[in-house]
C-alpha cells in the first residue's frame, strides 16, 4: 500500500493502539485524537515519538475538523466500550457514539478526506436469526428500556449516518463490525479480563481442590474470540481492498463455550474450576459466530487461536494488577 496519511480517533485505546503501531510499521504517517478518558499513552509508549497526537473529545467538532486536515484516511474508533459502561453509563454512551460519529462526517466533509473505516460491532444485530451470522442479517434494539442496548443502537446510528452521509463526496466509506477482540491490556471491563482477575481472586481465596467459580448463565453460551493481532490484519485488509459502502465481518469463526473459556483461564494458572451458573443477564444472546466471507475474498484469514492467545493476556493482567480499578457491582 502506498504510504497515506490517517488519523485514527481512539488511538490509545486498545484497538486504536494496535492499528496506530501497525500502520507505523507500514510506512505511514499518523495522526491519533484521544482524550484518554478509556486510552492510555502507555499503549503507545515506544512510538509516541513517531505520532502527532491531539488530546480532544470526539464530540469537539471543532478539535476533529483541526484534526482531518491533511488527512487521506480516517478510522473512527472512538467510542465509549465495556459492557459495565453500557449499564451504568447509557447516556454518555449514546452521546458519545452520536455526537462523535457527526463530529467525524463533518470533519471528512469540511477537510476534503474522501475515505472513512467506521469500527462498529457484532452487538447492532444482538440475537442473531443465524449463525455463522452474514453483513446482510437484519439490525434490532430489542429493548429500548434495557440500558445495555446503549451501545448496541448508537452503533447502529452510526453504521446509518456512515452509509448514508457517505453516498455523495466521499470516494470510499467500510463498515467493520468486530467480534469479541481480545488480547494484553484490554481495558478492565469485558468478560475475558475479568474471568482473569476473578480467577486469581477465587484461587488465592481457594489455595488447595477445585476452585468455585460463579458466572452469569450455564456457560453453554458460545462466542468466537478475535485476537487483537488478527483484527489488526482484518483492518489493513479492508483498508487496502475494501469496497466503498460495504460491511465486513471481521473476527475468528473458531467458537468456543464460556465454560471452555473459564477453563482455559484456570488451566493456564494451573487451577480447576467448579461452575456454578447464576441467571444470564438481561439481553444476553446464546450464541455469536462472524461469517467471514466476504472479508476471506479480500485475503484475510484469522491466524491466533483463543487458546493460543490468552496466555500471554492472562500473563499481563497478573503482572499488572496495580492498575486494576476497583470493582463495581455488575462487575462482581
Amino acid at each position: 500500500m502506498t504510504a497515506r496519511r490517517y488519523l485514527v480517533t481512539g488511538g490509545s485505546g486498545f484497538i486504536g493502539s494496535a492499528l496506530v503501531r501497525r500502520l507505523l510499521s507500514d510506512g505511514h504517517t499518523v495522526r491519533v485524537l484521544d482524550n484518554n478518558s478509556r486510552g492510555a499513552l502507555r499503549r503507545l509508549s515506544g512510538v509516541e515519538q513517531d505520532v502527532e497526537f491531539l488530546n480532544a473529545d470526539i464530540r469537539d467538532a471543532a478539535a476533529v475538523r483541526r484534526a482531518a486536515q491533511g488527512i487521506d484516511s480516517i478510522v473512527h474508533l472512538a467510542y465509549v466500550n465495556g459492557t459495565e459502561l453500557f449499564y451504568s453509563q447509557p447516556e454518555f454512551v449514546l452521546d458519545v457514539a452520536v455526537r462523535g460519529m457527526l463530529s467525524v462526517l463533518d470533519a471528512c466533509r469540511e477537510e476534503s478526506v474522501g475515505e472513512l473505516l467506521l469500527a462498529s460491532s457484532s452487538e447492532v444485530y444482538q440475537t442473531p436469526p443465524h449463525v455463522p451470522t452474514a453483513e446482510d442479517v437484519p439490525l434490532s434494539v430489542p429493548d429500548v428500556l434495557n440500558p445495555r442496548y446503549s451501545y448496541g443502537g448508537g452503533k447502529i446510528a452510526c453504521e446509518l449516518m456512515a452509509i448514508n452521509y457517505g453516498r455523495t463526496g466521499f470516494d470510499r466509506v467500510m463498515i467493520v463490525r468486530p467480534h469479541n477482540v481480545y488480547g494484553p491490556d484490554m481495558g478492565w471491563e469485558h468478560v475475558l479480563p475479568q474471568f482473569i482477575l476473578r480467577a486469581h481472586d477465587a484461587i488465592a481465596a481457594h489455595p488447595t481442590g477445585d476452585v468455585p467459580f460463579p458466572i452469569q448463565g450455564d456457560g453453554t453460551q458460545r462466542r468466537a474470540f478475535t485476537h487483537i493481532d488478527d483484527f489488526t490484519d482484518a483492518l489493513l485488509h479492508v483498508l487496502h481492498s475494501g469496497e466503498h459502502l460495504e460491511i465486513y465481518h471481521a473476527g475468528n469463526p473458531d467458537e468456543m463455550s464460556i465454560r471452555d473459556v473459564v477453563g482455559e483461564v484456570f488451566g493456564h494458572l494451573g487451577r480447576t474450576p467448579t461452575i456454578i451458573a447464576g441467571p444470564a443477564p438481561a439481553g444476553a444472546t446464546p450464541r455469536r459466530c462472524p461469517d467471514i466471507t466476504k472479508l476471506s475474498l479480500l485475503g484475510f484469514k484469522p491466524s491466533i487461536s483463543l487458546r493460543d492467545g490468552l496466555p500471554d493476556m492472562v500473563d499481563w493482567y497478573l503482572s499488572n494488577l496495580n492498575l486494576r480499578p476497583a470493582m463495581t457491582a455488575h462487575q462482581a
